[in-house]
């Protein structure tokens, strides 16, 4: 039993020191995969909405794979609903950092306007390629290590991702 194991069992019957323990260990974590997904303005509440829904549904934690590959699944869904969120609320706006003029303005314009597109395109892939595709691309996952998180075979990971 690893350590996040006993921890899970202990927050499931209501440990608050036990969920405390599992937040400091896996917020940094999920802070930096938020990242990925939103700005850094939004992801350190994205990061929590994502801890909050994981303790939220704990109850649901079968442990069929790690703690943090669950967590993992549920902070990249927030983080991919808060894009969702933003898209809808004012179409074409501009954060304020998006505005800022210096070098890197520019750069990091066209870097977020790839992101959208690329999640827009992810939203109409079938799960399982969706799923293969972030993976890969988002958690720098092997076909591997991909093939387990999704309980199928290697090649059908592969072939999912190829096909996407």
């Amino acid at each position: 039993m690893t350590d996040d194991d006993a921890l899970v069992a202990r927050a499931k019957t209501g440990d608050r020191a036990a969920k405390d323990d599992l937040a400091r260990v896996h917020l940094p974590l999920v802070g930096r995969l938020v990242r990925r997904y939103v700005s850094a303005a939004d992801a350190e509440d994205v990061a929590q909405r994502a801890m909050i829904r994981a303790f939220d549904r704990l109850d649901t934690f079968r442990g069929e794979s790690s703690f943090r590959s669950w967590l993992h699944r549920i902070a990249v869904n927030v983080a991919l609903n808060h894009v969702r969120d933003r898209k809808r609320e004012v179409p074409g706006t501009l954060d304020e950092a998006d505005l800022i003029t210096n070098t890197l303005g520019t750069a990091r314009l066209v870097a977020r306007e790839a992101k959208a597109r690329l999640l827009a395109a992810l939203e109409d892939l079938p799960p399982k390629q969706r799923q293969s595709v972030e993976l890969r691309l988002f958690r720098d996952l092997s076909f591997s290590d991909i093939a387990v998180e999704m309980g199928t075979s290697e090649e059908s990971a592969k072939s999912n991702f190829h096909h996407a």
